[in-house]
């Protein structure tokens, strides 16, 4: 049975209101319980494809790809092309077991990529990027 749930994009970056972008999406899951890597996966795979098929200018994904450049738009691919879903959920994967972003359901905190997530109606899910300290 299919199911749906929304994901919402957040960063611990702070910037001015005008250039604050919220992004939020519907994600399409095969069942109402998943696990947290299977959520990433979902995830990972959805937006990927949806580049693919259009490959617009500015990629907007979890993680980025690589020959990517960060401009005030968004990631740049230095050449269009398609971006291979797998190379990207390996990453994500990784950047998760690191801390570079949380996962978040209904605002309750899920650390372990093996725990059960159980979607009902109106699941939200924050995707929480870190951005690290810079000091000197």
């Amino acid at each position: 049975m299919y199911t749906t749930v929304t994901i919402r994009d957040a960063t611990t970056l702070k910037r001015p209101r005008e250039k604050q972008e919220k992004r939020t999406f519907v994600l399409d899951l095969l069942s109402e319980r998943v696990s947290v890597r299977e959520l990433i996966r979902s995830r990972v795979y959805q937006e990927v494809q949806e580049y693919n098929a259009v490959q617009p200018e500015y990629y907007r994904g979890l993680v980025e790809p690589s020959d990517a450049e960060r401009t005030l738009n968004g990631l740049r691919l230095r050449q269009r092309r398609q971006i291979d879903w797998e190379a990207q959920f390996e990453q994500a994967v990784d950047a998760f077991t690191r801390n570079g972003f949380l996962i978040l359901v209904d605002d309750e905190q899920v650390t372990d990529l093996d725990a059960i997530v159980e979607v009902k109606l109106g699941t939200m899910v924050t995707f929480l990027k870190l951005v690290p300290l810079v000091g000197g």
